[in-house]
């Protein structure tokens, strides 16, 4: 299916944003539902598996705990988020119009079956309910690339690979986990697959949104714009995560982290992060993006053997991933919901809950003695930033029918 280009802005600037005028304001447009979903997920999920740390619950069932715990924050809580991304990003790229009403109901049905089949999948069996769960991501990503294909973005093609390399590690999970050979290859490749696409939209939105708020304000000091630097910067993130991908305990992964961690050190610095410290909408984009260069640099102290490989992905799941999407979640809801693009006295605590979140996990290596409570605080932390979020904006997102 195509369009002329001509033809597709004329059809966009007709027909206003948000589609579903009749029926649930839930799915009148893509992020509302996800963002949402994502929120409730976030919460009930860390729940349950501290009841699963703490009181023995069977969460799971014979997929396992630990395995199910690891699987939804990466393939239940992380995809939900991006698909509000994308679903409300993509229309904007390519001038075509979202998908919203009763196919955006059976895609968001789509990603809650996945997670119910893996809550207990004993009575279906795991293959069942892998195959259930593995459904999703590869509809998200047939939406997103015959929307990119047919508005002739071939730039924003990128993002159709990082779906496809998301699909294929939450395919290679399921299989790593049925085999009972779980070398943590398909978790890497799902989080490395994040953290690129963060480097790369976080490139795109942080100096642009810094830029025009300080434009606002009459300050002409603006970011640096995107240049050969960030390019080189990107491609030195994506070289380390290959390598910790394929080899997380070589030297060579140890180096290419290092030098990464320094590049988007600098490449974060160029943004003038502190100019905008005033705005926490704006400035929680800066924090989230410096868990990069943490990231990175956890990855060499775990190549070095100086960290736990857990503690490793638990930096960059919590501190890079997480966090970014938190901050995106509510700087989008703000947005395509016709509020100020400013943080409340809310907002702002749930960011400084999640940020606690990242920080407190690590530490349970540090102090041993404390280590369940230190995971136990830091689920907590986790909980009261989504808790947060879902008080302050779910009915921005299930009630309010205001869209741009």
């Amino acid at each position: 299916m195509s369009e002329n280009p001509t033809t597709t802005k004329t059809i966009s600037r007709a027909v206003p944003r948000g589609l579903a005028r009749t029926g649930p304001v839930l799915f009148s447009y893509g992020f509302r539902p996800f963002f949402l979903g994502a929120a409730l997920h976030a919460i009930v999920a860390m729940a349950l598996w501290i009841a699963a740390l703490f009181l023995g619950l069977a969460v799971g069932g014979d997929y396992g705990a630990s395995h199910w715990h690891a699987h939804e924050m990466l393939f239940g809580f992380a995809p939900a988020v991006l698909a509000g991304f994308l679903l409300t990003a993509v229309p904007n790229w390519t001038g075509r119009l979202p998908v919203s009403g009763r196919p955006l109901i059976a895609l968001f049905a789509l990603w809650v079956a996945g997670r119910l089949a893996l809550l207990y999948p004993d009575p279906i069996g795991i293959v069942p309910a892998a195959v259930i769960d593995g459904a999703f991501l590869p509809a998200l990503l047939v939406i997103c690339a015959r929307e990119i294909i047919a508005g002739r973005k071939w730039k924003d093609l990128k993002m159709v690979g990082a779906l496809t390399a998301l699909s294929l590690a939450n395919g290679c999970f399921h299989v790593e986990t049925i085999l009972g050979e779980h070398a943590g290859y398909a978790a890497r490749l799902a989080i490395g697959a994040y953290v690129t696409l963060i480097m790369i939209v976080g490139g795109r939105i942080i100096p642009s949104f810094c830029r025009n708020w300080l434009n606002q304000r009459g300050v002409s000091s603006f970011p640096v714009p995107y240049n050969r630097f960030d390019t080189v910067a990107i491609l030195a993130g994506a070289g380390a995560l290959a390598c910790w991908i394929g080899a997380p305990d070589q030297p060579l992964t140890a180096v290419a982290a290092l030098a990464a961690a320094g590049l988007q050190t600098i490449r974060l610095s160029r943004w003038r992060g502190m100019s905008v410290v005033a705005e926490p909408l704006l400035f929680v984009l800066h924090i989230a993006y410096g868990f990069i260069p943490l990231g990175f640099l956890s990855i060499a102290l775990g190549a070095f053997e100086l960290m736990n490989a857990t503690s490793v992905l638990h930096v960059l799941t919590v501190g890079v991933v997480a966090s970014m999407m938190l901050a995106v979640m509510t700087r989008a809801t703000r947005g395509h919901t016709g509020r100020a693009l400013s943080a409340s006295i809310m907002t702002t605590c749930s960011y400084c809950a999640l940020f606690l979140a990242a920080l407190l996990r690590p530490l349970g290596e540090v102090f041993p003695d404390y280590a369940m409570t230190l995971y136990a605080a830091a689920g907590i932390a986790w909980m009261l930033a989504f808790l947060l979020f879902s008080l302050e904006y779910g009915p921005m997102l299930a009630i309010t029918r205001r869209a741009l």
